[in-house]
């Protein structure tokens, strides 16, 4: 279940609330009644393995390039 940071609006208190993704937000704060607002932060992300660099995802033998189109041939007048 996901925990969520609120902050009130009036007095500034800041509480966690845990909550299923389908609950309302909190909108009334424990302390003084007044209006509350979630408080979003950074998530960290950590990736371990390989599979994250496009690198990664390459064979040892890169594919040769095609080769570029040949100029039609030049008119003789």
């Amino acid at each position: 279940m996901p925990t969520y940071e609120y902050a009130c609006t009036k007095c500034g208190h800041q509480f966690e609330a845990f909550q299923s993704f389908s609950e309302d937000a909190l909108t009334e704060c424990p302390e003084c009644k007044g209006a509350v607002q979630k408080v979003y932060s950074n998530v960290g992300v950590v990736f371990k393995g390989s599979g994250f660099y496009k690198t990664d995802s390459r064979s040892a033998k890169s594919p040769s390039t095609p080769a570029a189109p040949t100029p039609p041939p030049a008119k003789n007048d």
